[in-house]
């Protein structure tokens, strides 16, 4: 009599973990972007030192240009342009971000991948550089000469605005965790060479499951302070730079998100503020 053959069962297939199934830049947005606050505060701002209502807006550094199609989505005639040199997060962007805008709102952007030292765009309301992308320029000649790229590419009453990062423990190389929902996110200050000012972040994400991203983002920077991109921005050929400071929660023990013109900012372990520069 022939033997039955055993039935062998097959092996559980194994979950794949939070992390791979992550999506680097949904988590970027969720970490560390605001955008809505951010156009409010660039919107309201723009009107209270021209006196009229921005149309024309470039980001730099875009990335998935969240801000553009916010801005996109504010009002009827609004247009936005989105320069960024990687082609991997532009397409995100289309894919993602662009899409989700009506078709009337997708013909008011335009997506450029190029070096926003070079690229060429008609003259603009406002142009942004923010999440401190700007300190790619690790020279101060090259600082100044992307400075003088924007204040040419801005109408003659344009604003251009930044934002900036310090704080007495801002140099120190550690590892700051801030609990989302579902992951923690770490900025991780990994180098500082106070020679030379050349500073080395990287962004990784830490999942319930126990799984993590490492390395999600890396920056490879130079630490501007307050007083040389002041000083680099005037030397461009811009009039008015205002500083703007973070309020405090008392409750919360946090920054309350309002940013008002500063004289100063305490020195707090760390702060960020935002910077405006005038055209005229």
């Amino acid at each position: 009599m022939a033997k039955q053959k055993r039935k062998t069962r097959d092996k559980p297939k194994r979950r794949q973990t939070a992390a791979k199934r992550a999506d680097r830049h949904v988590l970027y947005e969720n970490s560390v972007q605001d955008v809505e606050s951010e156009i409010d505060f660039v919107d309201a701002e723009f009107r209270r030192l021209v006196g009229r209502r921005g149309r024309y807006l470039r980001e730099d550094f875009c990335g998935t240009a969240s801000a553009s199609c916010e801005w996109i989505r504010r009002r009827r005639d609004n247009c936005a342009t989105g320069v960024d040199l990687d082609a991997e997060v532009l397409a995100w962007a289309r894919d993602h971000n662009v899409a989700g805008l009506k078709p009337a709102q997708r013909d008011r952007l335009t997506l450029v991948e190029g070096d926003v030292v070079d690229v060429a765009t008609a003259p603009q309301d406002i142009v942004l550089a923010m999440n401190f992308s700007y300190w790619i320029f690790a020279e101060r000649l090259a600082m100044r000469n992307y400075f003088c790229k924007i204040r040419a590419a801005l109408v003659e009453d344009g604003v251009f605005f930044l934002d900036c990062y310090g704080g007495y423990e801002a140099l120190r190389v550690a590892k700051e965790r801030t609990r989302r929902e579902g992951f923690t996110y770490v900025w991780d200050t990994a180098s500082y060479n106070p020679v030379d000012g050349r500073i080395v972040c990287q962004i990784h994400f830490n999942f319930d499951d126990g799984s993590r991203l490492k390395k999600a983002f890396v920056y490879e920077w130079r630490f501007w302070t307050i007083p040389e991109i002041r000083e680099l921005l005037h030397e461009a050929g811009f009039g008015e730079v205002v500083i703007y400071g973070q309020g405090w929660d008392e409750d919360e023990q946090t920054g309350d998100g309002k940013f008002v013109p500063v004289d100063s900012i305490d020195p707090d372990a760390g702060w960020i503020c935002y910077i405006s520069a005038r055209a005229a």
